[in-house]
C-alpha cells in the first residue's frame, strides 16, 4: 500500500514538474528570442544590446507615469477645465527646454566621463518623483505640476544623453541608422506593453501606475551602469555647432570663435526638416486630444477616436523605424525631402477634405506624422554619422536631439492655442510642415544631387 502511495506521488510530481515546464516555456522562449534579437550582429559585444534594454525600460517607466498624468489633467476632468491644466502642464513641459535646453547640453559636453551616472540619477530621479506624485495624483492639486516639471527634465536628459552614447557602442557590423532604429523598435514595444499594464493599475487606484513607475526606475537606475566603461570615454571628442558652415564664418570666411565646430550645410537642412516634422508630431498630439473630445470621429465614443489615432500614430512610427533599418543610410537627403512632401501632401488633403471625410483624413494624418516623424529621423542620423567628424559627431547628437525635443513642445502649444475647428487645425498643420519644406527641401535637394556634403574639417 506504501509503494503504491509512493509511486501515485512520484506520477503526480512528475505530471506537476511537465506542467510546470510547459507554463514556463513560453515566457522562456519570448526572453530568449528577444535576448537573441537585441543582441544579434555583435550588439551583445558591444554593449548596444545592454542601451536597447535600458531605453525599453526608460520608455515603460515614461509611459506608466504618462497614463497616471493623463488620469488626472485630462481625462477626469471637463474639457474646459482640462484643456487648462493641460495647457498648464505644456508650460511646465517648455520650461526644461526653453531654460535648460541651452545648458544640458554644453554640460554633458564638459563632463563626457559622467554618461552611465547621468542615466542613473535621470532614472533615480524619476523613481523618487512617481513617489511623491502619488499623493498628490488623486486630487490633481498644483503640487502635481513642479513634480512633473523634475520628472519631464530629467527624462529629456536622459534622452539627450542616450544620443551622445548611441555612436560609441556601434557593432562593427551595424550602421548608426539601424542601431538607433534596434533602439526606437525597443521603446515603442516597451510602451505598447507598459500602456495597457498602466491602465490596469488604474483600476486599482490612481497612484498604482505612479508606483509601478518608481519600480521600473529604479531597475533603471542599476541597469544604467550595466553599461560599458566606453560610455564614459570622452577620448577624442570636441564640441559641436549647429550651425551651417557660412554661418560660423566671418566677413574673410574665417571661423568665427575658434574651438565652434559647424555640423555642415547639409546636417543643418535635415534639421530643420526634422524640426517641422516633430512640431507636426507635437500639434497632432495637443490639438486631436482636445478636439476629438468635443467632436468624436464618425460619432464614435470620444475615447475610442483617441484611441484609434493614437493607434495610427504608433503603426506609423513602428513603420518609419522598420524601414529605416530596411533603407539603411541611402540618400537620406531625398528621403528627408519626400517625407516632407508627403506630410504635407496628406497635411493639405486633412484640411481640404476634413468636413466630409473625419475619420478618415485624420487617422491618416497621424499616421503619416509618425511615420515621416521616425524615418526622417533616422535619415538625419545617417548624415550625421556620414558628414559630422567623429571628434564632433556625439556632440551634435546629443545638440539635435534637444532642437527636436523643443520643437516638439513648441509644436504642442500651438496645437493648445487654436480654436477646436477640425479645417483649422488640418491647415495650421500643414502650414507647420509647409515653412519645413521652405526652408529645407532646396537645400537637401541639392545636397543629393552632389551625393552630399561632409562638414567642414576638424582642425
Amino acid at each position: 500500500m506504501a509503494a503504491v502511495r509512493a509511486s501515485r506521488e512520484s506520477k503526480a510530481r512528475r505530471a506537476g514538474r511537465s506542467a510546470g515546464r510547459a507554463l514556463h516555456r513560453p515566457f522562456t522562449g519570448a526572453a530568449r528570442g528577444l535576448r537573441r534579437a537585441t543582441h544579434a550582429h555583435g550588439a551583445g559585444e558591444s554593449g548596444l544590446a545592454k542601451l536597447i534594454e535600458l531605453h525599453a525600460v526608460n520608455s515603460a517607466g515614461d509611459m506608466m507615469i504618462t497614463v497616471a498624468l493623463a488620469s488626472t489633467v485630462f481625462f477626469s476632468v471637463p474639457t474646459h477645465e482640462a484643456r487648462g491644466r493641460v495647457a498648464l502642464y505644456l508650460a511646465v513641459t517648455m520650461a526644461p527646454f526653453a531654460l535648460l535646453a541651452p545648458v544640458i547640453g554644453p554640460l554633458l559636453d564638459r563632463v563626457p566621463h559622467g554618461r552611465r551616472a547621468a542615466m542613473a540619477g535621470s532614472m533615480l530621479a524619476r523613481a523618487v518623483l512617481a513617489v511623491m506624485m502619488s499623493g498628490a495624483v488623486a486630487g490633481g492639486g498644483l503640487e502635481l505640476y513642479p513634480a512633473a516639471l523634475g520628472v519631464l527634465v530629467s527624462s529629456k536628459a536622459y534622452g539627450v544623453v542616450r544620443s551622445a552614447v548611441v555612436p560609441r557602442l556601434l557593432p562593427p557590423r551595424i550602421s548608426l541608422v539601424k542601431a538607433n532604429s534596434r533602439v526606437t523598435l525597443s521603446g515603442l514595444l516597451a510602451t505598447g506593453v507598459a500602456a495597457p499594464i498602466g491602465a490596469g493599475l488604474e483600476l486599482i487606484g490612481p497612484s498604482w501606475p505612479l508606483y509601478g513607475a518608481f519600480a521600473v526606475f529604479v531597475g533603471g537606475t542599476f541597469l544604467s551602469f550595466s553599461l560599458p566603461h566606453k560610455v564614459d570615454s570622452g577620448k577624442g571628442e570636441t564640441r559641436a555647432r549647429l550651425a551651417s558652415r557660412d554661418a560660423a564664418a566671418g566677413p574673410l570666411r574665417g571661423p568665427r570663435k575658434p574651438g565652434l565646430r559647424t555640423v555642415g550645410p547639409s546636417v543643418l537642412h535635415g534639421l530643420q526638416a526634422n524640426a517641422a516634422l516633430r512640431s507636426l508630431s507635437g500639434f497632432l498630439t495637443f490639438f486631436l486630444a482636445f478636439l476629438l473630445r468635443v467632436h468624436p470621429l464618425g460619432g464614435l465614443d470620444p475615447a475610442v477616436s483617441l484611441g484609434l489615432v493614437a493607434v495610427a500614430a504608433g503603426a506609423g512610427n513602428a513603420l518609419g523605424t522598420a524601414l529605416g533599418a530596411w533603407l539603411k543610410a541611402r540618400a537620406p537627403e531625398a528621403i528627408i525631402a519626400a517625407m516632407l512632401g508627403l506630410a504635407l501632401g496628406v497635411t493639405v488633403v486633412a484640411a481640404l477634405f476634413y468636413a466630409v471625410l473625419a475619420i478618415v483624413v485624420v487617422t491618416a494624418a497621424a499616421a503619416t506624422a509618425g511615420l515621416c516623424q521616425a524615418l526622417a529621423k533616422l535619415s538625419l542620423d545617417a548624415m550625421i554619422q556620414r558628414d559630422v567628424p567623429e571628434a564632433v559627431r556625439t556632440s551634435a547628437f546629443a545638440r539635435s536631439e534637444t532642437a527636436l525635443q523643443m520643437s516638439w513642445v513648441v509644436g504642442g502649444a500651438i496645437g493648445i492655442s487654436l480654436p477646436l475647428f477640425g479645417i483649422l487645425g488640418m491647415a495650421v498643420a500643414a502650414g507647420l510642415v509647409g515653412l519645413g519644406a521652405a526652408l529645407a527641401v532646396r537645400g537637401l535637394l541639392g545636397a543629393a544631387r552632389r551625393g552630399g556634403r561632409a562638414a567642414p574639417r576638424v582642425v
